[in-house]
């Protein structure tokens, strides 16, 4: 770990780096480290000193931890960002350990599907035997009593739900003990960008390849890198159903078809319902030159409506047959670059999926990305304006990839994400452009995006300080953070995480969690936060306990007032309204007695078991997913949905915590 006391001893490591708001020097290839480039302020801040280190820690990190802040103040804030920007100079040791003791982390995808496969299968088989022997029990029941009368089975079962587990407990163990800080909100904040579902199929087995593999190593790397990771992973293969696009054969016209069947999403603004199809039109699908002649002239002697009547008859006849898919096309566009307003149509998503025919995996086997190009779509094709020359074959998805990743709609689009996380839930125009501008001129280096971001005056202006609701993630990481807890390998303290909304790989839609703040601010919601304050303060959690706080032994003795500025300081950044220094004196919060009377404990919002354990919960906006997928067992839902009593400093902490100055960063 690297420790730097003194800005001279600072100033001896970055011996060279440039210190000035000019462009600063891209990472170099090979293993070099990248350089360390220190920003100086042109212009004063509007943050005072000591909310600048406040803002750096909860902006950049998961919160301080107890001496952070001392650290941060004698580095010197504008070092300690280039620092965090450059993470491979920063020595990590006790978070690898960590992460090293995670068994299924480090396996390979193949010998997971594997594993997934024998169990699978073993489960089927047993119930098939129960069923020919008669036995009419319920699905459920019958799915228990194979496992309690086969213990083989049942220690497989469980070794393979440790695969999710132990990548959803390791993610949060790395922002509680990592110090490399921002490469962990980095890999957050990508993997809610590229979400995938840990609930379909075999995505749960996907996902520590998904993680180790595509997005932390490439989090603050070239975007076009990224997202071709991204494109190619069977994490994301899988979850938006890429794996099985393919050209479709039954008619030349099916694709016109497809774009106007009914239920298909119509978020593109602009789109009609044709009445009819043209020749123009049909002229530009794939295959129409293989028609033979009499084949032409019947179409040829068709109206529009009748052509488009044909069409419709061939996608009925071709059933559930396997043909183009195009929901990651769509997703692409919408989510990953262009965003919804990127100027893209209907036929772009289509054009998108043909080019993207072919990109495939074998699920049952090494699951790793492969190209077909037996049913890759080889004819001609125009995106965004761009025309694909046909007789190509993986070609035509790469190419789809460059137009979208240097558009500048996709500049702005990721500029103003980031900013959104970094600043503000509606960060000022001024700066969304010039990190766009940066995203441009560096050809979508990440992490020059993000340094004029987190440099900008708008980052260190009194708009923006404590303006972000910390998200569950955010919010529990932060709390084991400022008691210093030791991080928990279990699945105990990522099931809390589920329990507060957010179940780590557990939102079903492609759109990922809310980056703002009203998703999470809800009467149900609050009193949650308020509790799991209360419940981390009374050592509910694993490794988590006030007597870990470095300030403990010594504060046991003081008076309530000494407790209580103590207490502001470490986990409030010293900064406390009247009403919340009053809450911690007295040890009442009056909102959380009002919460619990209004908030109905059998109301979504508090009784969290029905949808913890429903298989079938979908995950749309504050929904909870399966408890397999990482949410809490009614267990820990019922004793975190309780308000819990503490005295003395156990107290003061839980109440902070559960605090609006705790709970904003």
């Amino acid at each position: 770990m690297i420790s730097i006391s003194t800005r001279s001893a600072l100033a001896l490591l970055l011996l060279g780096a440039a210190c000035s708001t000019s462009a600063p020097r891209t990472a170099p290839s090979g293993n070099q480290p990248t350089p360390l480039v220190v920003v100086a302020p042109t212009e004063p801040r509007e943050q005072t000193a000591d909310q600048q280190v406040q803002q750096v820690l909860n902006r950049l990190g998961f919160g301080p931890r107890p001496g952070d802040v001392a650290k941060v103040r004698a580095m010197g804030v504008d070092e300690w960002i280039a620092l965090q920007l450059a993470p491979d100079r920063i020595e990590d040791g006790a978070a690898d350990r960590i992460v090293a003791s995670y068994e299924m982390l480090g396996r390979p995808t193949r010998e997971l599907v594997g594993m997934y496969e024998q169990g699978q299968i073993a489960v089927r088989q047993q119930q098939k035997s129960m069923a020919q022997q008669g036995d009419t029990s319920a699905k459920k029941d019958m799915r228990a009593e194979l496992l309690r009368d086969n213990p083989q089975l049942r220690d497989q079962l469980r070794q393979n739900q440790r695969i999710l587990g132990d990548v959803q407990s390791a993610k949060l163990a790395r922002a509680v003990a990592s110090d490399r800080q921002l490469q962990e909100v980095m890999t957050d904040f990508w993997e809610n960008h590229f979400t995938v579902f840990a609930g379909k199929g075999l995505v749960r087995i996907l996902i520590p390849a998904y993680d180790r593999d595509v997005i932390r190593p490439q989090a603050l790397g070239k975007f076009r890198d990224l997202l071709g990771a991204v494109a190619k992973s069977p994490a994301m293969l899988f979850y938006l159903d890429q794996w099985q696009s393919a050209a479709d054969s039954l008619h030349p016209t099916l694709v016109a078809a497809r774009q106007q069947r009914p239920g298909a999403r119509g978020r593109v603004a602009g789109r009609g319902a044709p009445t009819g199809l043209t020749m123009e039109q049909f002229d530009k699908l794939p295959r129409a030159a293989q028609m033979t002649p009499e084949q032409r002239r019947q179409v040829e002697a068709m109206t529009p409506e009748q052509r488009l009547q044909l069409v419709q008859q061939r996608v009925q006849q071709a059933g559930q047959r396997r043909g183009l898919n195009e929901n990651y096309a769509r997703e692409l566009l919408e989510l990953h670059t262009l965003g919804v307003d990127g100027g893209y149509t209907q036929q772009d998503v289509i054009e998108v999926a043909r080019a993207l025919t072919g990109w495939t995996m074998n699920p049952r086997q090494a699951a790793e990305f492969t190209f077909n190009p037996q049913i890759h779509d080889a004819g001609q094709k125009t995106v965004l304006g761009h025309v694909l020359p046909a007789g190509r074959g993986v070609e035509d998805g790469e190419e789809v990839l460059d137009i979208v990743a240097r558009s500048p709609q996709t500049a702005r689009f990721i500029a103003r994400k980031l900013a959104t996380r970094f600043v503000s839930d509606n960060p000022p125009k001024e700066l969304v452009e010039r990190a766009a501008q940066t995203f441009t001129k560096t050809d979508g280096d990440i992490r020059e995006v993000v340094r004029t971001i987190v440099t900008s005056p708008e980052f260190f202006s009194r708009n923006a300080y404590r303006s972000k609701v910390k998200s569950p993630f955010e919010l529990v990481a932060s709390a084991l953070r400022a008691v210093g807890a030791q991080p928990d390998t279990t699945m105990r303290s990522a099931q809390i995480v589920g329990f507060l909304g957010a179940p780590i790989f557990g939102h079903q839609a492609p759109n990922g969690w809310p980056e703002t703040g009203e998703a999470w601010m809800n009467s149900g919601a609050i009193l949650n936060r308020i509790n799991f304050g209360l419940g981390l303060a009374a050592g509910r959690f694993p490794g988590a306990s006030v007597s870990q706080w470095s300030d403990a032994e010594r504060l046991q003795s003081a008076t309530r007032e000494q407790q209580v500025d103590a207490v502001v300081s470490a986990f409030l950044g010293g900064q406390a309204s009247p009403d919340t220094r009053q809450i911690l004196l007295s040890g009442e919060n009056p909102l959380a007695a009002k919460l619990a009377a209004t908030v109905v404990t059998d109301s979504a919002s508090m009784n969290m078991t029905s949808m913890a354990t429903s298989t079938e919960a979908p995950m749309r906006g504050r929904e909870i997913a399966p408890a397999r997928n990482g949410a809490p067992r009614p267990g820990a839902a019922r004793a975190l949905g309780q308000q819990v009593q503490v005295n003395g400093l156990a107290q003061v902490v839980g109440l902070a915590i559960g605090a609006p100055e705790f709970q904003r960063r």
